[in-house]
């Protein structure tokens, strides 16, 4: 009907030009020989100009591990049923009489401030624990003498552990995660994991792996420590080895490990293994008594004393079948590193990260329900209510990317791309809650001592932030960088076709992605401009309610996500690569969309509680607004001002309509974090609580639940004995004698207040020291 008003209704001969013009342009569009012809053959000389260099290491960074969820928000379009639908995590039965059982145990055994200020390392008898009950083996298969167990569960213990002791949680951590009984059970010989494996996982070897060097940092690929294949004689007998030499730092569990996994550039000058002189990154393992090394030192990362120190070694001689998984795997250890770091990157840090964002929810809410201030507890006052719904906001937000992301690889994803956002972004959380944290407790969060619980993890917070990749690498280069071509679902097919060598086929291969691509561009441009136009109220969604909100809204941000990123992909090109805050951005707002889709697959597994909702609403809103002020900055900088300018028509035809989470729900917030309920039990489920004698968590819980008995007491006092002038002491104490003598309450009341007053006092009391007893002190 449009064609036939236009041409034969419409006054003047414009709009029939422009019509014409639009029918032939579709006619050539869908001829392929001629679109081939015209179109197709001569972009893809222009589009291998636009291409980045891409290097081998990068090549191997991309094919590691998998897509997952990350590729439904790529498409603009997610399908929620393939997130739903994947498995609940889940403890078998065995993991979670290990997290009731060993780990609560090792809890117990651990006192920090006797890790950190006395021993500068955990006790013996800690140390004896955790290898007599193979903490160690978590990811050691049952055959090889290992707990064998998946991913959820590892991650949750790590969170427990944490929880107590950070030192603790990363002595666990380390032989868990990168190195090598990782690298063994992937890639070792079957002699090699006969022999390593029952050690490992018996904690009869300790091991570490040593990857850092002091000019390679986060450019790990870069590494100066060399191999060269050579002949000499190994414990009497002469065979072909490696002649080593090497410097390592921040290398963890080095001071005290009986193995050393190594990761050097192998050379084989001549020709004793192979044809290629520069074989490339390699590991390999080492006893710790092979003549040539030095260990043992150790350094200091802010205060939190995990056994962590440099290794060296000079013309250290092993031979070749100690490279892991013998001479064949002789230049794949950057591969082998990446595929497991993959994996890795999102299970031992974001755990150690929640399990302190737990700690602080826990105590911070407890604390603030008990210390008041001017008449009130200091968790009423609106300043701090807003504090602690950040608090509680971001504790959520990292449990349930933490949670379902791990059950997602028990479910048999790699998810490449999340493990990245998952580092990044949970540790830079835990560090936004460690603040608040402290912010809220004010003094008693400063002063160092056994009633201290939130100091030390503010020291800490920086060094999760900078290992496995610098989080300022991972957010400008690696998140966006990776997912770009990895989640597209064009992109990579577009790159393999336009670089293949099969003549006429890889030219039928790039058209049929070229055009492809063009179709979803246009498709995502116009369904985020519909649903940025009706706030995407039409969009079918699951769900029901505030709930079902959410899901629409992560929907209109993916299709604005996904047409942001090809106009930035096809004008930009190669360019794109060199402007990292661009690729920054666009990696904050797929990391925001991918953990507001968490937060809801979370509430999902748990039962969908109707009580968690103020905290899903307030986690879902907090990250799209976000996501949305991302892709606001994205157009101010974006160099192209009239591309810029089509795409805010496109993405904000109405202007920036999504806001930051309001102050009656951060007020909710607050009051759950400061109640006793089941909503807070289930955000704080994996910290250590456990009524010993030195653990303050528990401390504050028994207070807060006797606050609500208290509260009324006090209350009848203050109004009716304060503030009538009948009741003058100033103190507690006088003021509960004085309400007793005026029978305002009755003794059992007085001596239940007389007690809670004094378990009050306990914890918002501080240490203070001898000079002698502080380590600059001493002799």
């Amino acid at each position: 009907m449009f064609v036939i008003y236009t041409w034969f209704g419409a006054p003047g001969g414009l709009w029939k030009g422009l019509l014409l013009l639009m029918l032939v342009v579709m006619w050539l569009f869908n001829i392929r020989p001629l679109r081939k012809a015209l179109i197709s053959r001569p972009f893809l000389k222009a589009y291998l100009r636009m291409l980045p260099t891409m290097s081998d290491t990068e090549r191997d960074a991309l094919e590691a591990g998998g897509v997952w969820w990350d590729g439904e928000l790529f498409t603009g379009k997610p399908d929620w049923s393939k997130l739903l639908g994947t498995p609940a995590p889940r403890l078998t039965p065995e993991e979670q009489a290990f997290l009731d059982g060993p780990t609560e145990e090792l809890c117990a055994l651990v006192n920090d401030f006797d890790v950190t200020h006395r021993r500068a390392d955990l006790s013996p008898e800690a140390w004896e624990f955790i290898k007599r009950e193979r903490f160690w083996s978590m990811i050691i298969p049952k055959q090889y003498g290992g707990l064998g167990f998946g991913r959820y569960a590892q991650s949750s213990i790590l969170t427990k552990l944490s929880s107590r002791s950070i030192t603790l949680g990363v002595t666990v951590m380390v032989p868990n995660s990168l190195g090598p009984g990782e690298l063994l059970v992937h890639y070792g010989t079957e002699e090699q994991k006969n022999h390593y494996l029952p050690r490992l996982a018996r904690g009869e070897e300790i091991p570490c792996f040593g990857l850092t060097s002091p000019v390679a940092g986060s450019d790990a690929a870069s590494i100066t420590d060399t191999g060269v294949v050579c002949r000499g004689s190994w414990q009497g007998r002469e065979c072909v080895g490696i002649r080593l030499n090497f410097s390592k730092r921040y290398i963890t569990l080095a001071p005290v490990a009986t193995v050393i996994g190594l990761a050097f550039r192998l050379f084989d000058p001549e020709h004793l293994i192979g044809t290629t002189e520069d074989i490339g990154i390699t590991c390999a393992l080492i006893p710790r008594d092979t003549a040539g090394i030095r260990i043992g030192r150790r350094h200091y990362p802010l205060n939190i004393p995990f056994q962590n120190g440099p290794i060296q070694g000079e013309d250290v001689f092993i031979p070749v079948d100690f490279i892991i998984g013998g001479v064949a795997q002789a230049g794949k250890g950057w591969r082998m590193l990446i595929e497991q770091l993959t994996v890795g990157r999102c299970i031992s840090l974001p755990a150690n990260a929640t399990g302190g964002a737990m700690v602080a929810t826990w105590t911070t809410g407890a604390y603030a329900r008990i210390r008041r201030q001017f008449g009130l507890p200091v968790g009423k006052f609106e300043g701090v209510e807003q504090v602690i719904a950040r608090i509680v906001g971001n504790t959520y937000i990292m449990d349930a990317a933490r949670s379902v992301t791990t059950g997602a690889i028990d479910a048999g994803e790699q998810p490449a791309v999340p493990s990245a956002i998952l580092k990044s972004h949970l540790t830079e959380m835990s560090r936004v809650v460690a603040a608040d944290a402290m912010d809220v407790h004010g003094g008693k969060g400063v002063m160092l001592g056994p009633r201290n619980y939130l100091g030390r993890g503010w020291q800490a917070t920086p060094i999760g932030i900078t290992v496995e990749g610098a989080n300022i690498l991972t957010r400008n280069l690696i998140i966006f960088g990776q997912g770009a071509i990895r989640c597209h679902p064009f992109v990579l097919k577009e790159m393999q076709a336009a670089r293949s060598p099969e003549g006429e086929r890889s030219i039928d291969d790039f058209d049929r992605a070229l055009f492809g691509h063009i179709g979803f561009t246009i498709s995502n441009s116009v369904r985020s401009l519909v649903m940025a136009l009706t706030f995407a109220r039409f969009e079918s969604a699951p769900g029901e309610g505030v709930v079902k909100r959410y899901f629409q809204h992560i929907e209109r941000f993916s299709a604005s996500f996904a047409f942001a990123t090809d106009v930035a992909m096809l004008s930009l090109g190669g360019y794109l690569k060199k402007k990292e805050n661009l690729s920054a951005r666009l990696g904050d707002v797929l990391s925001y969309l991918y953990l507001a889709s968490m937060v809801l697959k979370h509430h999902h597994d748990n039962g969908s509680p109707r009580e968690d909702l103020p905290v899903v609403e307030w986690s879902c809103r907090h990250l799209l607004y976000r996501a949305q002020e991302q892709l606001h900055d994205l157009l101010r900088n974006f160099p192209n001002r009239l591309l810029a300018w089509l795409m805010r028509a496109m993405i904000f035809p109405r202007g920036r309509t999504y806001f930051a989470p309001g102050d009656k729900l951060g007020a909710q917030l607050a009051e759950i974090a400061m109640t006793p309920s089941a909503t807070r039990e289930r955000m704080c489920r994996h910290v250590f609580v456990k009524p010993v004698a030195d653990n303050p968590l528990a401390e504050l819980q028994a207070a807060l639940l006797m606050s609500q008995k208290v509260e009324p007491l006090e209350r009848r006092l203050r109004v009716e004995g304060v503030k009538t002038g009948r009741i003058r002491s100033l103190d507690a104490a006088g003021q509960i004698a004085e309400g007793l003598a005026l029978g305002l309450v009755s003794g059992e009341e007085a001596a239940l207040l007389l007690d809670y007053d004094r378990r009050i006092m306990n914890i918002i009391h501080v240490d203070d020291f001898a000079p002698a007893e502080l380590p600059a002190g001493r002799d």
